[in-house]
């Protein structure tokens, strides 16, 4: 990055500060809510060839990550299924008030029809 001349540098190191300081807003699509078990081994196998060799992670901390992991992939899971379960309740729903709507039209034809039936064959008084 290059500094314009009539910018002091420290008014240019400020800007940088500010742009790298600003705090990344993360959506539920990307971000955090789109790392998976991939993700994941990677950041492990990351973290254990990094480690100190003089002081490696204790494998009580290694077993209880691997455990939280699976607790979230596990909830990921049914939250999944739940939302899948709830949208096909909502059509079930729909179709149901559809066919309620559809019985309801064709009751009333019918009580038209036989209301012009009866009105039909009732004896003329003149």
């Amino acid at each position: 990055m290059t500094t314009p001349i009539n910018q002091p540098i420290a008014t240019a190191a400020q800007e940088t500060l500010d742009r790298l300081n600003t705090p990344s807003v993360l959506s539920g699509e990307g971000g955090l809510g789109s790392l998976g078990q991939a993700d994941f081994l990677r950041l492990l196998t990351a973290q254990l060839a990094n480690q100190d060799p003089l002081s490696p992670t204790d494998n009580d901390a290694m077993l209880a990550q691997l455990a939280q992991f699976s607790q979230l992939e596990a909830a990921t899971d049914s939250s999944a299924t739940i939302r899948e379960i709830s949208d096909k309740l909502d059509a079930l729903t729909v179709a149901q008030e559809a066919a309620v709507s559809a019985a309801q039209s064709a009751a009333e034809a019918a009580q038209q029809a036989a209301d012009a039936v009866q009105g039909s064959l009732a004896p003329q008084i003149p």
